[in-house]
């Protein structure tokens, strides 16, 4: 069943027209993307069977091709368009935080990081490169690791910071597990290069921990 068969106060569109994005619920945002759905399987139903298969919105927009691949129903156009939809809300977030000072919006910091990192299979170690006014130059994945550990290597940040004239960072990885808590072990990280970076000027504003929920921020806890 199309969206153009529903009555019209079921809509999501008039509905979003009438009352506002904020109005629907998470099945009817997606139904807007999907349109129609399946032989047997409303669009709507359609949008509610795969936001509970991938754990909701969150769970959705990380999954791998493979993964809506092996979706009935879920062909390369509606592929596209929830990979659209990711990178749409990255590029925004990207451009903000070059635009202002981190601290101006360390929510969508954390959001951007979620967006970068929650939901991998494997540890990715990475740095949010600033300048002087404390703006993004840059954010980039510097390592990659396993399930559980991914092996870190200062003077490769050390360089790249100097080869983009960064001023500050703010470091972050991933817990696979989910679990944002920090280790002793990423403490102990996290101390070793702020020493590193202290030498050639570069301060270590942060160093966020990302799991399935909030991200832990280990300045927040006064750890740096």
């Amino acid at each position: 069943m199309p969206l153009t068969d529903l009555p019209p106060d079921a809509r999501p569109r008039e509905k979003l027209l009438a009352r506002g994005p904020q109005a629907l619920a998470d099945a009817e945002l997606l139904a807007l993307l999907l349109r129609t759905g399946i032989q047997g399987l409303p669009v709507l139903q359609l949008a509610q069977s795969l936001l509970e298969r991938f754990g909701g919105w969150h769970g959705l927009l990380h999954a791998g091709v493979a993964d809506l691949a092996g979706v009935k129903g879920l062909g390369p156009a509606k592929r596209a368009e929830i990979a659209a939809v990711l990178e749409i809300a990255r590029r925004s977030l990207t451009q903000e935080l070059a635009q202002r000072p981190v601290f101006d919006a360390p929510e969508a910091v954390k959001t951007f990081l979620r967006l970068k990192l929650a939901g991998l299979a494997h540890e990715v170690f990475a740095v949010l490169f600033l300048d002087s006014q404390h703006r993004l130059i840059a954010m980039e994945e510097m390592f990659r690791g396993t399930l559980t550990q991914t092996s870190v290597y200062p003077r490769e940040i050390v360089k790249r910071g100097l080869e983009l004239g960064a001023a500050a960072v703010i470091l972050a990885h991933n817990h696979p597990s989910g679990v944002a808590e920090p280790s002793r072990a990423d403490e102990q990280l996290t101390e070793a290069l702020r020493q590193a970076l202290a030498l050639v000027e570069i301060r270590v504003l942060d160093h966020l921990v990302v799991g399935a929920g909030e991200p832990v921020s280990l300045a927040e806890r006064g750890l740096i």
